[in-house]
């Protein structure tokens, strides 16, 4: 009895695996992974690229299995939640201002809070906006990080449809793209969820990278 109670009982859902999300809560939880990851600083930690992609694979008749996804109804989940998200994240950083990031006990958020800060320095609100979109950690502060620093309303708006936009459409085609057109493409499904996640990293590394080497020139 105690065997098969247990064996009826649903499987937990691991929250940094994006096959397990996607076969919890399909397009919905598509939704609400991005709202949290761009719009509240506790989602920083979500996989929204692998999610991304994973689901324009699952989006392919005949990839995944029991799991198959309806291509409208992820892509209009992932611009939803990604759109709402960073607004949300943006009034939040309006409403409680510098001394929301400040409290962040995390070291991953205020190595990202850093970055966010340098892509609006470095390049204006329009194409920071637009960059932070592909950057993990960054594209959960410098929502809140643009509302504290008075970015206007309109721009950021603009920007972040723009953003949001390339972003989740992109990666989606690009999985479902990929599970079109590479037969019996499931079996690599780890190994290129792996790679969408290390690609995605690559851009973090390398502005860590010429922040310590600008460190070391500037110690000399």
């Amino acid at each position: 009895m105690a065997v098969s109670v247990l064996a009826a009982m649903p499987q937990a859902v691991n929250l940094l695996d994006a096959g397990s999300l996607l076969a919890a809560f399909g397009a919905l939880g598509i939704a609400v992974v991005l709202f949290a990851e761009t719009g509240l600083l506790i989602g920083f930690f979500l996989p929204g690229d692998s999610l991304l992609f994973t689901a324009g694979l699952l989006c392919v008749p005949g990839v995944g299995g029991s799991v198959h996804l309806a291509l409208p109804q992820v892509l209009l989940a992932s611009v939803a939640g990604a759109l709402l998200g960073a607004q949300t994240g943006f009034w939040i950083g309006r409403r409680g201002g510098r001394a929301l990031l400040a409290r962040g006990r995390a070291r991953k958020l205020r190595e990202g809070a850093a970055r966010a800060e340098e892509l609006l320095e470095r390049y204006g609100h329009a194409k920071a906006i637009v960059l932070a979109r592909f950057v993990p950690v960054v594209r959960t502060v410098l929502n809140p990080l643009a509302g504290a620093l008075h970015v206007p309303a309109r721009v950021f708006a603009l920007w972040q449809v723009v953003g949001g936009a390339l972003w989740t459409v992109g990666l989606v085609l690009a999985g479902y793209a990929l599970g079109s057109s590479v037969p019996n493409v499931d079996r690599y499904l780890l190994p290129l969820v792996a790679l969408v996640v290390a690609v995605s990293l690559l851009p973090l590394a390398l502005e860590l990278l010429r922040a310590r080497r600008a460190a070391r020139g500037g110690t000399r």
